[in-house]
């Protein structure tokens, strides 16, 4: 009786967890922890945000803000009592790498967004001006500012998305070109 030749069962499952591990250290290597990867995810996480505080604005009856500097974003609740607006949970700044920077536009008008605000040495963890004023608000009626905003790479080249609102609809991530606009 002559006995068959081939793999066994064992060799062959040796041989895909090899191949599937190598897969993955490619995967690791080549898209996840890249920095348009990256800058897709923080694009994707504001346009989260926007949408609960917008949910939330109608839920609530409250006015929600989202405060935007060009390295950072922090969302605000307004308190009618003070008349002031203030940090949602006195959480600081959500800050973008230091290779991203966002760009806003509010009605068609570009705006000059400050650096992100330093922290204040006395209390750290917290924002140094505790009463900044949005400039993209969400409002209980459904509402929201009509904006424009561009996450993008500082690198000449680099990944540019954008996330953009009529005053009614609530914004998704688009991917544009790379090529730079003149600012």
């Amino acid at each position: 009786m002559t006995r068959a030749r081939g793999f066994t069962l064992i060799e062959l499952l040796v041989v895909l967890v090899l191949i599937g591990s190598l897969a993955g250290l490619a995967m690791l290597a080549g898209g996840i922890a890249s920095p348009a990867r990256e800058l897709t995810i923080e694009a994707e996480r504001l346009a989260g945000l926007i949408g609960v505080l917008a949910d939330e604005a109608v839920l609530d009856n409250r006015e929600y803000g989202l405060r935007i500097e060009s390295g950072a974003y922090q969302a605000l609740g307004y308190d009618e009592r003070s008349g002031r607006w203030s940090p949602l949970n006195d959480k600081p700044p959500h800050r973008l790498p230091e290779w991203a920077r966002l760009d806003l536009e509010l009605e068609g008008q570009a705006l000059k967004l400050a650096p992100p605000t330093s922290r204040d040495k006395r209390s750290p963890g917290k924002p140094a001006n505790r009463n900044s004023v949005p400039q993209v608000l969400l409002l209980s009626n459904g509402e929201l500012s009509p904006f424009r905003l561009e996450v993008s790479e500082l690198r000449a080249g680099g990944a540019r998305l954008q996330l953009a609102s009529d005053g009614f609809r609530l914004p998704k991530v688009e991917v544009l070109s790379n090529s730079r606009t003149a600012r």
